[in-house]
């Protein structure tokens, strides 16, 4: 056990029991604990295999490359819509961690089995998602805009092109773009700093 993790679940408002039982099952199933991202994460050999989430409603045992495991229960979800490597189980009891620990050992054990052998998910590239053309029409008409906007990290730019996207009416893509245009040209990305 890490101290340092000793601390976050002490330090836990809720799902303190359930956070807990996960701790437990994943450190029977021989991973190292460590606090990443403000979160117990269970790895093996420095590779990310699970990690424990606190939310509001549920706590979670996250799977970094879940989408690769067979799921023969059918109880991973994506926590998004865009997610593409991990995959989740929520719970809001201890009872169901209870009843599904023999699951959550052999999904855990397959997960060491999909890092050992080097498996990796297929993500999709920045070129796989649509340029909104609201954005395309800025890009078109302004260089600079266009160089900064390649010089950005793969996931900052899908980050952006996501946020642009979402939108149904054209008028609130168009925003968002004019919004967005001054923090793309300063090299920043959509969460680099506060925009909504």
């Amino acid at each position: 056990m890490n101290p340092e993790v000793n601390k976050f679940f002490s330090n836990a408002k809720r799902w303190q029991q359930e956070m807990e039982k996960l701790r437990a099952i994943c450190l029977d199933c021989g991973l190292t604990e460590e606090l990443k991202w403000d979160q117990p994460c269970y790895t093996l050999n420095n590779r990310n295999i699970v990690i424990i989430g606190e939310l509001k409603d549920h706590c979670a045992l996250s799977f970094f490359k879940g989408a690769l495991l067979y799921d023969a229960e059918g109880i991973l979800k994506a926590p998004g819509e865009n997610t593409q490597s991990g995959r989740w189980i929520k719970f809001n009891h201890l009872k169901q961690i209870v009843e599904l620990e023999a699951t959550l050992k052999a999904y855990i054990y397959e997960a060491i089995e999909v890092e050992k052998a080097g498996a990796k998910v297929t993500l999709k590239t920045t070129a796989d998602f649509p340029i909104p053309e609201e954005f395309q029409l800025k890009l078109d008409a302004i260089p600079a805009l266009q160089t900064a906007f390649n010089a950005l990290t793969p996931g900052r730019q899908r980050a952006y092109l996501l946020y642009f996207a979402a939108p149904k009416q054209s008028k609130t893509r168009a925003a968002r773009v004019e919004k967005c245009m001054l923090q793309i040209l300063k090299g920043k990305g959509l969460n680099d700093d506060y925009l909504r």
